[in-house]
């Protein structure tokens, strides 16, 4: 009764301030509906002719070393650069795209994996009457549609829940999502509504129970963020830009201009990092879309030009999938610091995050343990007493830099732009800031109206709303059921593929290996646990992979899911980019040594084994210690203080149980801290307190000690697949 008349009193006082807007939503469905229309006629309208298949790395470069002039070139392979690149190619301009790493290697592959309008925009535009704001919500939800609508194979509406524990903000925050529903007019992905307790407590049965009054549920998009990257790169590409990863800009290229005699940007001297061969690419306009490190491009421009980047780091965690429902995300709108932290299901797992503090510009950021543990305690504070939350479950762990920028048209340099901008030098280079991965396209398009107008080239309207990326154009919910059918998948393994290539899903499908069982037919995995196949890996080199973190990191998903996982992984991704790429046995081992360095910063791999040091504290009850010992004594019957693979393989043909011997060496290594090919009692005894305090989760050598201990004379087979446990 009580929640029912909440619900009621909610209507009434929002009902007069809904009513007021009422005109606005009438005039933004109607202009939503009409705009529709014409997104589809511009798709339409695209005259540049789209090639069946991209064209190999080898030919965009070598387009890039022989085309006399190119009319717009993009520095940045980011989403921003390569939805630049096609919306110019797209108005029939000669295009060109230079990225120093991978398509989506900095922050377009660090986000929270979100498309959204920006709830807390919105709430910051009603408190201040802020209309800046307001614009950033609205053009963000017409941007998030479209998102939806041109790459459904890559995302998909998500029901964030958002929980209410005090009975006066219902009313407040239902006000706040249905105004956001408002806004959206026509576009809005479903209609927002409130849960009763025992309701939200079912659809989130981890959730706090204690003082919660209810729940509001309101809808955003999700994507898979590096692959829509790569999906925008690629979409460019088969429209005829020149584009290419491992690309670097050395410099800017100048000329004198002959009626000015002023300076301009006429292209860059760059060098393919893959080869080391430098050449000139020239071009009518150069622009600058490098996110972070706007401010490096727009030095070699001119070097008093002053800072306008004001980075901060943003950190992000996964933990297993059980902590969150398959298809329902929590927003906390107010953390202990003021943050926002949503918590949201994931490619199978949860992803958390995320933090904002202020960092340098890097190309490799890498996660604290400061910001774990913060985004760690506010996801205690909203889950049940139920659910222990360990810092062992956290599998991967990243951090991404987000380019704020003060606005250089401004008469207030110091004030930070919360839209995005776009500047134009005096030599001629446009630079475009900011924003968000949401507007993505907005952005693009507003950079090249303004190079079409700043350097006079011949080019019409911008093509790319409505305009299908790569993959969407036969794509459908059932795809993955003719994979299955057609090719002998699992399905799990076609549901990914189907998700993560659409309609290309079936060029992967074609060079799957026969596994030799009698079901699957075809696709060997990469790890156990998850649906990547060995197929993706060839497949991967076609989209212009060409190094192991590449296809960990971005053509795979495998680092941001589970950083063991992907490390498992790691040889036999070598040997078929090897083969692939004809690398040499030194350009493997160095591939796998840099990928392993890739794991152990960026994606939480240090952090991880700072929980588990040699100075690490063994917390353990003397009744422990001594259960501990005997369990540990084995397997070490010599007394030797240590234990090797042929210790433990000892143990396991007496009960008849054979594990290879490079698994038994990986499960060791996880747990020889010294790296001396031995677990010595007190490394041993160090492990067990970390598992007891949480920190360390999964363990395989502590399963396998313990299931050997209970099995011995029952000769029961020994698991040693992860548990879930992670970092």
């Amino acid at each position: 009764m009580a929640f029912q008349k909440a619900v009621k009193g909610t209507a009434l006082i929002g009902g007069g301030a809904i009513a007021t807007v009422f005109g606005l939503s009438q005039f933004s469905q109607y202009r939503n509906k009409h705009g529709t229309f014409v997104h589809v006629q511009a798709a339409e309208a695209v005259a540049v002719p789209r090639k069946d298949h991209f064209p190999t790395r080898e030919q965009q470069i070598l387009a890039l070393k022989t085309t006399s002039e190119f009319d717009v070139l993009v520095i940045g392979g980011g989403a921003t650069g390569c939805g630049c690149a096609l919306d110019a190619v797209t108005r029939g301009l000669k295009t060109a795209l230079l990225e120093r790493d991978d398509f989506s290697s900095g922050t377009s592959s660090r986000s929270t994996k979100l498309i959204h309008g920006g709830v807390r925009y919105l709430q910051k535009a009603i408190m201040n009457l802020d209309l800046e704001q307001y614009k950033i919500v609205k053009e963000s939800l017409a941007e998030r549609a479209n998102l939806l609508e041109i790459a459904p194979h890559l995302s998909a509406p998500l029901p964030i829940m958002l929980p209410v524990y005090k009975w006066w903000q219902l009313p407040y925050y239902w006000f706040g999502i249905k105004l956001y529903d408002l806004v959206a007019g026509s576009q809005c992905l479903k209609s927002s509504y409130v849960l009763s307790k025992s309701r939200a407590l079912e659809l989130f049965p981890m959730l706090r129970k204690d003082d919660l009054v209810g729940a509001i549920v309101y809808y955003d998009g999700q994507h898979n963020d590096a692959r829509m990257n790569l999906a925008i790169a690629l979409t460019a590409a088969r429209y005829g830009a020149a584009t290419a990863n491992y690309a670097e800009v050395l410099r800017l290229l100048k000329t004198t201009d002959p009626a000015s005699g002023k300076e301009r940007v006429c292209g860059v001297r760059c060098r393919d990092v893959l080869t080391g061969q430098e050449f000139d690419v020239k071009a009518k306009c150069v622009i600058n879309a490098t996110g972070p490190f706007t401010d490096s491009v727009r030095k070699m421009d001119d070097q008093e030009v002053p800072n306008i980047c004001q980075p901060s780091a943003g950190v992000h965690i996964v933990m297993p999938g059980y902590y969150s429902p398959d298809n329902m995300g929590l927003l906390d709108p107010a953390t202990s610091d003021g943050r926002v932290i949503f918590f949201l299901p994931w490619e199978k797992m949860t992803i958390a995050g995320t933090t904002d503090s202020p960092t340098d510009v890097t190309s490799h950021p890498i996660p604290t343990e400061e910001d774990i543990n913060f985004i760690l305690n506010e996801v205690r504070n909203y889950l049940s007493v139920d659910v222990e939350v360990r810092r062992g479950d956290v599998l991967a762990a990243w951090s991404g830099i987000r380019p704020l920028v003060t606005d250089p048209n401004s008469k207030d340099t110091q004030s930070i732009s919360r839209n995005h901008v776009v500047a134009i030098s005096e030599s001629g280079l446009v630079t475009i800031a900011g924003g968000k991965w949401t507007t993505y396209r907005a952005m693009a398009q507003d950079t090249i109206d303004a190079a079409v107008q700043a350097h006079g080239l011949k080019a019409g309207s911008s093509k790319t709303m409505g305009l299908q990326l790569q993959g969407a154009e036969d794509w459908s919910p059932t795809l993955y059921i003719r994979l299955v059918q057609d090719y002998g998948l699992e399905s799990e393994v076609a549901q990914h593929l189907a998700s993560t290539y659409g309609d290309k899903a079936f060029e992967v499908a074609k060079i799957a290996q026969v596994t030799g069982k009698r079901w699957p037919i075809v696709g060997k995995r990469l790890v156990s646990e998850f649906p990547y196949i060995e197929a993706e890996v060839v497949y991967g080199v076609k989209e212009y992979a060409r190094t192991a973190v590449d296809m960990i990191s971005r053509r795979t998903r495998l680092a941001f899911l589970n950083v063991q996982a992907a490390e498992e992984a790691l040889p036999r991704i070598v040997d078929i980019m090897g083969k692939e790429l004809n690398w040499s046995e030194q350009k493997k081992k160095e591939e796998l040594e840099a990928a392993k360095r890739f794991l152990y910063y960026e994606m939480g791999y240090k952090v991880k084994s700072d929980q588990l040091t040699d100075s690490s504290e063994i917390s353990l009850l003397p009744s422990d210690i001594e259960r501990y010992k005997k369990r540990f004594h084995m397997f070490d019957k010599e007394k030797k203080g240590f234990i090797t693979i042929l210790d433990v393989q000892r143990v396991l043909e007496s009960i008849s149980v054979q594990i290879a011997e490079n698994t038994l060496h990986d499960i060791l290594n996880e747990v020889d801290l010294n790296k001396n090919g031995q677990v010595e009692l007190n490394e041993f005894l160090q492990l067990m307190s970390a598992i007891q305090k949480g920190h360390v989760s999964g363990s395989r050598l502590a399963v396998l000690m313990k299931t050997a201990e209970e099995n011995l004379h029952r000769r029961a087979v020994i698991p040693v697949d992860r548990s879930g446990g992670g970092l």
